[in-house]
């Protein structure tokens, strides 16, 4: 996997985001992380919490969502409790993945969490938005040893330099930042998605997109600008309905989204200057020198009897300068490339 790694040859890492998409059914989770194998994930992510290790069970106004949301209304521990995904179907979701190819990882919310995916030996650990104010949970999950993808929804330059220091305190480097916007969904003029390529020089680390847009231009732009993981929302169908339904691809658009990102990066390909074999076949068609018009020996090389054509098999159009004036020490043919055999 390249979470974690900053050889940017590797092919962008897709992660599918389960989160509350499976609305309480194992099958309809094991079903799920099929269709994110079959349509060209990488990986699944799980969120790793229960309602007491993420909020309280309190009646304050303050643990009510009131911000326009998808959620307003709605109590903070009433809707873990709804989208949380059991901790014993950890390890089914886990194994169904790796079986099928994939990567499996989680988003701990507390240090339990952290603990009980170290003992299921998670390739890496996700930190979420929200969390990444959580400095002494991003130590301890460094700690670990494990690449560690963070999230910037809701972050300040400050915030992400803490966050990075937290890290690298406890000798962990192996960081991916993902560029997001922590709106659900996320509207287009809200991305700012150059900040990709500037959080990549300013912080010398990975860099990605967690993507909320329901648009394919998003994470395409992102990878033109240098993201190497993409992480989006997945869902069976959004009928399903769900916490998270709304701002979730079907299977069919994730697709598309792999598929798009696949074929930018065949466009991007390297920094060379060397021809393809094509566009070396291709040079045949470049302009050349050619004699325009049957000469005689000892006749004098003008710009009538001698032009900058196509095909490209005379001499370059850049030795024409020097050639007028000079004599033919043959006779050639209309349509002849020129060579210096020709030129006296």
């Amino acid at each position: 996997m390249i979470i974690g790694n900053h050889n940017t040859s590797e092919k962008v890492f897709i992660i599918a985001e389960l989160s509350a998409n499976h609305n309480g059914s194992l099958d309809i989770a094991l079903e799920t992380i099929k269709a994110m194998k079959e349509s060209g994930a990488d990986a699944i992510k799980l969120q790793t919490y229960t309602p007491d290790t993420i909020t309280l069970d309190c009646d304050s106004d303050m643990f009510t969502i009131s911000q326009g949301t998808l959620w307003d209304k709605r109590k903070f521990h009433d809707l873990y409790a709804e989208a949380m995904t059991p901790w014993e179907w950890h390890p089914i979701l886990f194994e169904h993945a790796k079986s099928l190819g994939m990567e499996a990882f989680s988003s701990p919310f507390d240090t339990t969490a952290v603990d009980f995916l170290s003992e299921l030996e998670v390739p890496a650990y996700k930190i979420a938005s929200f969390e990444i104010t959580d400095i002494p949970l991003i130590e301890y999950t460094a700690a670990k040893g494990k690449p560690i993808i963070i999230s910037t929804g809701i972050a300040t330059l400050i915030d992400i330099e803490e966050a990075l220091d937290a890290c690298r305190r406890v000798g962990n480097d192996q960081i991916t930042l993902l560029k997001c916007t922590s709106a659900y969904p996320a509207a287009l003029e809200e991305m700012n998605l150059l900040t990709i390529d500037d959080m990549k020089n300013r912080f010398g680390v990975n860099v990605g997109l967690s993507d909320h847009t329901m648009s394919l231009a998003a994470p395409v732009t992102a990878v033109a600008l240098g993201a190497r993981v993409i992480e989006k929302h997945f869902i069976l169908d959004r009928e399903m309905g769900g916490a998270d339904s709304v701002f979730s691809l079907e299977p069919h658009e994730f697709k598309a989204m792999v598929d798009a990102v696949r074929d930018t990066e065949k466009l991007l390909g390297q920094v060379t200057y060397e021809l393809s074999p094509k566009s070396l076949k291709s040079r045949e068609f470049s302009r050349s020198l050619f004699i325009a018009e049957d000469v005689k020996a000892g006749g004098i090389i003008s710009a009538t009897n001698v032009r900058s054509v196509r095909p490209g098999f005379g001499l370059s159009p850049k030795h024409l300068k020097e050639i007028i004036g000079k004599s033919f020490t043959t006779d050639v043919k209309k349509g002849t490339p020129l060579s210096w055999d020709y030129i006296g």
